[in-house]
């Protein structure tokens, strides 16, 4: 492994502490401030945080062009699928969020993780191949979902509900992603969907909640490491680090999020869990790497 790769797993997995910590963040602040107000401040701070590196780009493109025209300003191509990515967003953030109320930091952040094990699955509605590695995957997330979340009623919990519904919208919110990646430059789709997500939430927080200064500065240092480094610094960790990383790696990498979110949960919160529970957890990550690995004879 040369230097430049090893740094961009580095950075990846800086990238996974900090999502997987924002699990904690997340839990702290429903604690003081409703869920649609919560997402709705910290994607804004996310959509304004990522301007600075629009600015920085846009002017990088202007002195590497001969042609200025090459560089274009939003427009409807890039403003539709933005506010399409936004919406499966503000879907999949809204019923984390409000899981969150009713789970722990860690286990939200594994039953999330789902989405890497879903997405394989309805892709094989969009006519994807879906190979062993996945099916394997599947089986194993599977067991792990039953002895993490079903209790002995073989009922799920409301919290661990919301969390695996959350887990299929960011299923699709990545497979709609996949789609538009390779026509829009990805800095903006992310403005956009984000600004969109932010809107969406506080547009439904002034409908059903009651907004407050005191609950907004009672979830200030939440809203603010959301915002700004699980948004703005990772989001950009991961963009610089996936220049030098193989994908197969990103993925298994960032998978460890939900790690790093159990960590979190126990560390700050003092959340435990059963024997059952850490077992299952053991195998929804082994599930998800199971997804993600490619059998091949050739190893690089």
């Amino acid at each position: 492994m040369n230097n430049k790769r090893l740094g961009a797993n580095i950075l990846l997995l800086l990238t996974a502490a900090i999502w997987g910590l924002g699990f904690v963040a997340q839990r702290v602040g429903s604690q003081s401030i409703g869920a649609f107000t919560f997402n709705g401040i910290r994607f804004a701070l996310g959509s304004i945080s990522l301007i600075p590196l629009l600015i920085y780009f846009n002017k990088r493109e202007k002195i590497t062009s001969d042609d200025e025209s090459t560089v274009e300003a939003p427009s409807k191509k890039t403003i539709l699928p933005g506010v399409l990515v936004g919406v499966a967003l503000y879907a999949g953030v809204t019923l984390q969020q409000i899981g969150l109320i009713y789970t722990t930091a860690g286990k939200a952040g594994f039953i999330t993780g789902l989405y890497m094990v879903i997405v394989p699955v309805i892709g094989i509605f969009l006519g994807h191949r879906i190979g062993k590695n996945s099916w394997i995957g599947v089986g194993l997330a599977v067991v792990g979902l039953y002895l993490l979340s079903i209790n002995e009623n073989f009922s799920i919990s409301y919290g661990d509900l919301l969390e695996l519904i959350g887990s299929v919208f960011w299923a699709i919110h990545i497979l709609t992603i996949d789609y538009f990646s390779n026509k829009i430059e990805p800095l903006k789709l992310s403005c956009i969907q984000f600004a969109t997500c932010s809107l969406l939430s506080l547009i439904t927080a002034l409908i059903f909640e009651h907004i407050t200064t005191s609950s907004i500065l009672g979830a200030l240092i939440p809203l603010l490491y959301s915002g700004l480094l699980s948004v703005g610094v990772a989001y950009t960790l991961q963009v610089v680090a996936q220049k030098n990383a193989k994908p197969s790696h990103t993925a298994i990498i960032l998978s460890m999020e939900s790690v790093f979110g159990a960590i979190g949960g126990a560390l700050i919160l003092g959340e435990t869990m059963s024997s059952r529970g850490y077992i299952g957890c053991i195998l929804i990550l082994g599930g998800i790497l199971a997804s993600q690995i490619k059998f091949s004879p050739k190893q690089s």
